[in-house]
């Protein structure tokens, strides 16, 4: 397969589930704010904070405001990592591959993009509507891909992106509550951070199936599920799991080994949240963990540039 064509493959899946994921943290602090009590301040830098596009952001706003980070965490295309930046540029890396992918895959990301490209700041209560169909157009799109996609190269370059994003955002947005969005340490406990947790386990679909694992609210369980579980497929583990099944199939190598810089990051990546727990993580600080965790994704993904896309054939 040219190195070319599986690149675009990889980042059109990426910015999908980036899409996706900023829809759903956003549509959750929306929902958030109004259980809040009133004497609270609305929360909105710590949605850009965890996009990592905090200078940019203040480079064309003089302040965190709920209307400022929705347009810039969806509607502005001076953003690149904004939903409609993503959809524009998953939709450029789809043009270039359509040989490949399904015509169903490409008729649902122009309904994906045009469905969010003549949007502009609206009132509130449509938000959660747009918000709910960019989810619903990127799991449609999923949807297609597993169904009328070949299962061959061109399937896992595709699955590695979307697993690999989703790793991703999941510890981002793990990071932001513990990190930046409780108010006062005092909160810790209270009915204001229950209601964060909840929040967290919504935007990453795990609220039910953690009802139905864990019952009661704790932390530790939380964390557990979000980052260790192998089962649930918004988890961590989950995702660089099925991520390294795809890395394999691609380069034909035994699952365990490596034979490439790719295979290596994910090996050491994986054999950590492997051999970790929940108390691992309390004892080194969630933070720094998945800080650390961060940088490791990062050289996982220098090593899938440098083995997969580095050599343009």
């Amino acid at each position: 397969m040219l190195s070319r064509a599986a690149e675009s493959i990889y980042w059109m899946n990426r910015y999908i589930e980036r899409a996706e994921n900023y829809a759903r943290f956003m549509d959750v602090n929306l929902s958030l704010i109004i259980d809040l009590p009133k004497n609270l301040t609305e929360q909105w830098q710590p949605l850009v904070r965890i996009t990592g596009d905090d200078a940019l952001f203040e480079s064309l706003y003089d302040a965190y405001s709920r209307e400022t980070v929705v347009e810039f965490l969806t509607f502005n295309r001076n953003n690149p990592n904004s939903i409609m930046s993503c959809l524009i540029q998953a939709r450029e890396n789809a043009r270039t591959v359509r040989e490949i992918i399904s015509s169903e895959m490409w008729h649902q990301i122009n309904e994906l993009f045009l469905s969010v490209k003549d949007t502009t700041m609206i009132e509130h209560g449509n938000l959660s509507d747009l918000y709910r169909d960019i989810k619903n157009g990127a799991h449609l799109f999923n949807g297609i891909m597993d169904s009328t996609l070949m299962h061959n190269e061109s399937y896992h370059f595709a699955n590695l992106g979307r697993l690999i994003e989703r790793a991703d955002k999941t510890a981002r947005i793990i990071d932001m509550k513990y990190f930046y969005l409780l108010p006062r340490v005092e909160d810790v406990g209270t009915a204001i951070d229950f209601l964060q947790w909840s929040a967290l386990l919504k935007s990453t679909s795990a609220y039910e199936v953690y009802r139905k694992k864990y019952g009661r609210m704790d932390f530790r369980n939380i964390l557990e599920l979000l980052i260790f579980d192998r089962e649930f497929p918004r988890a961590i583990h989950f995702s660089l799991l099925e991520a390294d099944r795809s890395l394999h199939a691609i380069s034909g190598s035994p699952v365990g080994a490596f034979g490439n810089a790719a295979e290596k990051e994910m090996g050491k990546t994986i054999a950590r949240l492997s051999f970790n727990d929940i108390h691992d993580v309390v004892k080194y600080g969630l933070h720094e963990y998945l800080d650390d965790f961060q940088v490791r994704l990062n050289c996982l993904g220098e090593g899938i540039f440098h083995s997969f896309f580095n050599q343009r054939q």
